[in-house]
């Protein structure tokens, strides 16, 4: 434990210097579910649940304010070399206001057993992201001949993403870098608009533990701490209680955002399906109806054998 606990510490230290940067917006997609979704978080969380699953996603967030963030993602993982190595591919859709990013992205992880119970995985994540800004449809800009606007900006770039993950069948915590590129908005250089290196550096990390209450109830209290330079650190405190190991209901806290309510069910033992509300407590409130999430898993393969006991992450 000492040695885990040295290894993260010094991964800290060297992802605060990462985030040290001066910038000035964030442009991640956020997830709600983040606990049943962390392949889209952390790429060492490939091939943890050792099955092979199939995971569909999709956000609609702020739903009535024109141009808010919609994300929708697909991915496959599963676990090699008796569990020894995971992998895992993605394919996303995320759009924001003019700005639009479609991409895959290919993760391969290492799980190392470093004592009965716990494993530590190291991940890493590489892709290509084709990035768009439609320039030309941007609302409200201070004059149409502004050389800025006279065109779109329409790019294939690199997306690469580290993190580590550990977990115990009751425990885990990761800590990940989902884009080190910074391939974004920091891409979009090529006009003096004044908006270059406005994209940033993201540091997400996420810890959570199950407390068996009796055999038919069980509490998974959860955090996920989201850093990035130029704005306020934000936390999301979660609490999920799970019936029976088949029907989960939680609520989330996000700071200075939004509350959350979340529902899942295990709907056999190859199927999860779960959706999310969140209710906006920022002053956006008066301007949107909330943000929906729907989340649908498939695990192949039937037994405990073929799927990890603990199901709760």
């Amino acid at each position: 434990m000492k040695k885990l606990y040295t290894f993260f510490t010094g991964l800290l230290i060297v992802l605060s210097i990462l985030l040290s940067n001066n910038v000035t917006a964030q442009t991640e997609p956020m997830y709600s579910q983040y606990m049943y979704n962390m392949l889209g978080v952390n790429p060492a969380y490939a091939g943890n649940r050792e099955a092979t699953g199939l995971n569909f996603f999709q956000r609609r967030q702020w739903v009535g304010i024109s141009g808010a963030p919609q994300t929708t993602s697909v991915s496959l993982d599963g676990a090699a070399k008796d569990n020894r190595l995971g992998w895992g591919v993605q394919f996303y859709d995320d759009k924001l206001g003019v700005e639009k990013a479609d991409g895959v992205n290919f993760m391969l992880a290492t799980h190392i057993q470093v004592s009965e119970k716990g494993t530590l995985s190291g991940g890493l994540s590489v892709g290509l992201m084709n990035y768009r800004i439609d320039l030309m449809n941007v609302q409200g800009r201070y004059t149409p001949s502004d050389p800025a606007f006279y065109s779109n900006f329409n790019k294939w770039l690199p997306n690469v993403g580290l993190g580590l993950y550990y977990n115990t069948d009751k425990f885990y915590a990761g800590i990940a870098i989902p884009n080190v590129l910074k391939s974004r908005l920091s891409a979009f250089d090529v006009m003096n608009s004044g908006i270059q290196k406005v994209n940033s550096t993201h540091l997400f990390f996420t810890t959570g533990y199950v407390i068996d209450i009796n055999e038919d109830v069980k509490i998974k209290p959860s955090t996920m701490i989201k850093a990035v330079g130029g704005a306020p650190i934000e936390a999301d405190f979660n609490t999920n209680v799970w019936l029976r190991d088949v029907i989960g209901l939680g609520f989330s806290y996000r700071t200075g955002d939004a509350m959350v309510g979340m529902i899942e069910a295990q709907a056999n033992e190859n199927l999860r399906i779960g959706y999310a509300y969140d209710m906006t407590i920022s002053p956006l409130k008066y301007y949107n109806n909330g943000s929906h999430e729907l989340l649908l898993r498939y695990e192949f393969g039937t037994g405990k054998s073929k799927i990890k006991s603990t199901r709760y992450f």
